[in-house]
Protein backbone atom coordinates (compact mmCIF):
# COMPACT_ATOMS: atom_id res chain seq x y z
CA UNK A 1 0.00 0.00 0.00
CA UNK A 2 1.79 3.49 -0.80
CA UNK A 3 2.52 6.43 2.04
CA UNK A 4 -0.98 8.29 0.28
CA UNK A 5 -3.59 5.20 1.22
CA UNK A 6 -1.85 3.91 4.40
CA UNK A 7 -2.33 8.27 5.47
CA UNK A 8 -5.49 8.24 4.52
CA UNK A 9 -6.56 4.85 5.99
CA UNK A 10 -4.97 5.90 9.32
CA UNK A 11 -7.34 8.81 9.30
CA UNK A 12 -10.55 6.84 8.04
CA UNK A 13 -10.02 4.13 11.18
CA UNK A 14 -9.19 7.15 13.50
CA UNK A 15 -12.85 8.84 12.12
CA UNK A 16 -14.23 5.04 12.15
CA UNK A 17 -14.13 4.30 15.79
CA UNK A 18 -14.36 8.05 17.26
CA UNK A 19 -18.07 7.61 15.24
CA UNK A 20 -18.74 4.41 16.20
CA UNK A 21 -21.46 4.30 19.31
CA UNK A 22 -20.49 1.23 20.35
CA UNK A 23 -17.31 1.69 21.02
CA UNK A 24 -18.08 5.20 22.22
CA UNK A 25 -20.60 3.58 24.98
CA UNK A 26 -17.50 1.35 26.22
CA UNK A 27 -15.30 4.04 26.11
CA UNK A 28 -12.49 2.30 23.88
CA UNK A 29 -9.70 4.19 22.52
CA UNK A 30 -7.68 3.93 19.29
CA UNK A 31 -4.07 4.53 20.37
CA UNK A 32 -2.13 3.09 17.81
CA UNK A 33 -2.36 2.39 14.35
CA UNK A 34 0.91 0.79 12.16
CA UNK A 35 0.69 -1.62 8.79
CA UNK A 36 0.87 -4.68 10.49
CA UNK A 37 -1.34 -4.13 13.90
CA UNK A 38 -3.54 -1.57 16.02
CA UNK A 39 -3.93 -0.83 19.50
CA UNK A 40 -7.52 -0.13 21.48
CA UNK A 41 -7.43 1.42 25.02
CA UNK A 42 -9.90 0.64 27.67
CA UNK A 43 -9.83 1.67 31.04
CA UNK A 44 -12.06 -0.87 32.90
CA UNK A 45 -15.16 0.56 34.94
CA UNK A 46 -17.66 -0.39 36.80
CA UNK A 47 -20.15 -0.50 33.66
CA UNK A 48 -17.85 -2.57 32.15
CA UNK A 49 -17.48 -5.75 35.36
CA UNK A 50 -19.87 -8.57 36.44
CA UNK A 51 -21.25 -9.02 39.73
CA UNK A 52 -17.92 -10.74 40.68
CA UNK A 53 -16.36 -7.09 40.41
CA UNK A 54 -14.43 -8.44 36.97
CA UNK A 55 -14.40 -7.46 33.25
CA UNK A 56 -17.61 -8.81 31.71
CA UNK A 57 -16.17 -11.25 28.81
CA UNK A 58 -18.41 -9.44 26.37
CA UNK A 59 -16.43 -6.48 27.15
CA UNK A 60 -13.32 -8.28 26.36
CA UNK A 61 -14.59 -10.08 23.57
CA UNK A 62 -15.78 -6.60 21.84
CA UNK A 63 -12.46 -4.77 22.45
CA UNK A 64 -10.45 -7.87 20.97
CA UNK A 65 -13.31 -7.73 18.06
CA UNK A 66 -12.56 -4.42 17.41
CA UNK A 67 -8.94 -4.25 17.25
CA UNK A 68 -8.95 -7.50 15.07
CA UNK A 69 -11.51 -5.44 12.73
CA UNK A 70 -9.18 -2.38 12.66
CA UNK A 71 -6.19 -4.60 11.62
CA UNK A 72 -8.09 -5.37 8.27
CA UNK A 73 -8.78 -1.75 8.07
CA UNK A 74 -5.06 -0.89 8.84
CA UNK A 75 -4.76 -3.18 5.38
CA UNK A 76 -7.72 -1.23 3.66
CA UNK A 77 -10.22 -3.81 3.48
CA UNK A 78 -13.69 -3.23 5.50
CA UNK A 79 -15.12 -6.38 6.96
CA UNK A 80 -17.79 -8.16 9.12
CA UNK A 81 -16.95 -10.44 11.80
CA UNK A 82 -17.96 -14.11 10.36
CA UNK A 83 -16.18 -16.11 13.42
CA UNK A 84 -14.74 -15.08 16.68
CA UNK A 85 -13.46 -17.24 19.76
CA UNK A 86 -12.00 -15.87 23.12
CA UNK A 87 -10.20 -17.67 25.18
CA UNK A 88 -10.30 -15.50 28.76
CA UNK A 89 -6.59 -16.21 30.99
CA UNK A 90 -6.79 -14.18 33.95
CA UNK A 91 -9.95 -11.66 35.39
CA UNK A 92 -9.17 -8.20 34.93
CA UNK A 93 -10.80 -6.32 38.18
CA UNK A 94 -12.48 -2.77 37.69
CA UNK A 95 -10.22 0.29 37.86
CA UNK A 96 -7.94 -1.86 35.73
CA UNK A 97 -6.27 0.12 32.54
CA UNK A 98 -5.85 -2.71 29.38
CA UNK A 99 -5.61 -3.15 25.71
CA UNK A 100 -6.20 -5.20 22.64
CA UNK A 101 -3.47 -5.57 20.26
CA UNK A 102 -5.17 -6.61 16.69
CA UNK A 103 -3.29 -8.26 13.67
CA UNK A 104 -3.59 -9.77 10.47
CA UNK A 105 -2.88 -13.52 10.26
CA UNK A 106 -3.99 -14.14 6.72
CA UNK A 107 -5.27 -11.26 3.99
CA UNK A 108 -7.08 -12.96 1.69
CA UNK A 109 -9.51 -10.95 -0.92
CA UNK A 110 -12.51 -12.69 0.67
CA UNK A 111 -11.69 -13.69 4.12
CA UNK A 112 -9.29 -12.51 6.92
CA UNK A 113 -7.81 -14.22 9.81
CA UNK A 114 -6.96 -12.16 12.91
CA UNK A 115 -5.41 -12.56 16.22
CA UNK A 116 -5.66 -10.16 19.12
CA UNK A 117 -4.13 -10.61 22.60
CA UNK A 118 -5.51 -8.17 25.66
CA UNK A 119 -2.45 -6.80 28.31
CA UNK A 120 -1.80 -4.39 31.24
CA UNK A 121 1.54 -2.08 30.69
CA UNK A 122 3.03 -4.27 32.93
CA UNK A 123 2.46 -7.13 29.59
CA UNK A 124 0.24 -8.95 31.68
CA UNK A 125 -1.77 -11.34 29.27
CA UNK A 126 -5.67 -11.49 30.09
CA UNK A 127 -7.26 -12.73 27.41
CA UNK A 128 -6.04 -14.34 23.60
CA UNK A 129 -8.85 -13.87 20.37
CA UNK A 130 -9.40 -15.78 17.28
CA UNK A 131 -11.38 -14.19 14.38
CA UNK A 132 -12.27 -14.69 10.35
CA UNK A 133 -13.65 -11.91 8.87
CA UNK A 134 -15.54 -11.69 5.48
CA UNK A 135 -14.27 -8.77 3.51
CA UNK A 136 -16.52 -6.51 2.06
CA UNK A 137 -14.53 -4.01 -0.05
CA UNK A 138 -11.57 -1.75 -0.03
CA UNK A 139 -12.19 2.01 1.00
CA UNK A 140 -9.49 3.83 -0.40
CA UNK A 141 -8.61 3.34 -4.00
CA UNK A 142 -11.87 1.81 -5.44
CA UNK A 143 -12.64 2.83 -8.95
Amino acid sequence: MDEHIYETVKKFISSFYRDNPFVQYLHIKVSAIEPEQVRLDIDIAHEHTNVYGIAHGGVLMTIADTAMGAACLSHNKRVVTLDCSTSFIKAIPEGQHVYAIGHVVHDGSRTMVCESDIFDEKGTLYAKAHGTFFVLKQFVGED
